[in-house]
């Protein structure tokens, strides 16, 4: 017997003409911004820079090796993890604190959601440049208020224990911002039902928050998460503008972007700066299956 051909409805071919028209423009944009130099880079890794970076040499994994042999490409390891675990829980809890805060009734909500995103808006040059003069050893407004207060004066920058910190305190206030517009968005989603159900049953805020707020919001605060660990493990701009190469807490605070950017550009070593790139996609690559593996067990979706 023939089989009956299925004839797709004129509209149905519109609503997919339209559908893939809309999202072509960042397909295309993530092909050539993001999956060609992804491609692009691994190529270069096998690959040694010639002088004044022509001539590339083929070495093979060579790179690798001598990647694995770095102490540095190490210290660069554990300071971008580091400086992901010292900015993403505490950047979370406080712009998940203010969602919370803003989705309750209270006045000027619209201006205080506007003051917490401005730090999205402003160039990270400007907002380093700001803190920068606030972390200024000599002039600088917090050691003023330090030595008002009959505090001496810290190193913030200079000071390899506490150099990191320091950078974390800015990625913490110039990432609160975005998330806090994410989980917000989230909150609105959450059907009043449930509070209402709770609240003639005698719930305080405190319960709700745990037993229907926070499992309700897990999927946006997945999201939150999963995008602000491969935010952070990019740090670059905020620590090459702080710290330079012949800062004494460099070794404490180099990220593996900053190195990847020290090798490539500073050093010409094209080759090798691609496989430091390349491990620093391996371990987010890491990072990311184990979150949507473990996401099974806390995110709720309704």
């Amino acid at each position: 017997m023939k089989k009956k051909k299925i004839r797709i409805p004129r509209k149905t071919w519109n609503e997919w003409l339209w559908g893939w028209g809309m999202v072509f423009p960042t397909i295309l944009g993530l092909i050539v911004l993001n999956i060609i130099p992804i491609f692009q880079t691994f190529y270069l890794s096998f690959f040694k820079s010639g002088a004044f970076g022509k001539g590339n040499t083929f070495v093979g994994l060579e790179n690798y090796k001598k990647m694995l042999q770095d102490t540095q490409v190490w210290c660069a390891v554990r300071n971008t993890l580091g400086y992901t675990c010292l900015v993403v829980p505490a950047a979370t809890a406080i712009a998940l604190f203010l969602a919370v805060a803003l989705n309750g009734n209270i006045k000027g909500k619209g201006a205080y959601r506007t003051i917490y995103f401005i730090p999205m808006v402003a160039a990270p040059a400007a907002v380093t440049m700001v803190w920068k003069w606030l972390y200024n050893d000599k002039f600088g407004l917090l050691n003023h208020v330090l030595n008002r207060l009959g505090v001496g004066s810290v190193s913030w920058i200079d000071n390899p224990r506490i150099a990191l910190l320091s950078v974390a305190v800015i990625g913490i206030w110039s990432s609160i911002g975005y998330s806090m517009v994410l989980l917000l968005a989230g909150l609105q989603e959450i059907p009043s039902d449930y509070y209402e159900a709770s609240d003639i049953d005698g719930a305080g805020s405190v319960c709700q928050f745990f037993n229907i707020t926070l499992p309700l919001i897990s999927p946006t605060l997945f999201f939150v998460l999963v995008t602000s660990i491969i935010t952070a493990m990019q740090v670059f701009d905020v620590i090459y503008m702080m710290v330079g190469v012949s800062s004494p807490s460099y070794d404490s605070t180099v990220s593996l972007v900053y190195l990847f950017y020290n090798n490539s550009f500073k050093y010409s070593g094209k080759g090798y700066g691609s496989a430091i790139v390349m491990l620093l996609l391996a371990i987010i690559m890491i990072i990311t299956v184990i979150q949507t593996r473990l996401q099974k067990r806390w995110v709720n979706y309704m």
